[in-house]
């Protein structure tokens, strides 16, 4: 029997990564719904172990991660590749580094909320 997932992007409101310093990443997720927040939290998918995995490093890579319950977030700090600035650095502010967590799989199986869009409750977006 296969497990449903459901790819983060589709649950999260915020994915963002940016500078933690010359040699850090830091990566938040951050949800709007508190019950889709601790479903995410409650499965354990979203770890050190899976954002490693999505971005090809060891788990050693990342050097600090924890879970904000106020805040609705996820935090994991991470060592960059090349240091900020340097030769062959492609995003001095680190803020393009985030797409790899767009697709790790959250389970998503018949104790999981109600379907939803992210963006739900939101003011409408005016037209320019």
């Amino acid at each position: 029997m296969s497990v449903e997932t459901r790819p983060l992007r589709e649950l999260a409101s915020v994915i963002r990564s940016k500078n933690a310093k010359p040699y850090r990443l830091t990566l938040d997720v951050l949800f709007e719904r508190r019950h889709i927040f601790e479903y995410v939290r409650d499965t354990g998918a979203l770890s050190e172990k899976a954002v490693a995995a999505a971005y090809g490093i060891a788990p050693e890579q990342i050097t600090s991660s924890f879970v904000f319950d106020a805040g609705m977030g996820f935090k994991f700090t991470l060592r960059r590749p090349r240091v900020q600035g340097s030769l062959g650095d492609s995003d001095i502010y680190g803020a393009q580094q985030h797409a790899p967590l767009l697709d790790i799989a959250i389970p998503w199986g018949a104790d999981a909320p109600p379907p939803e869009s992210r963006a739900e409750g939101r003011a409408p977006t005016q037209p320019a």
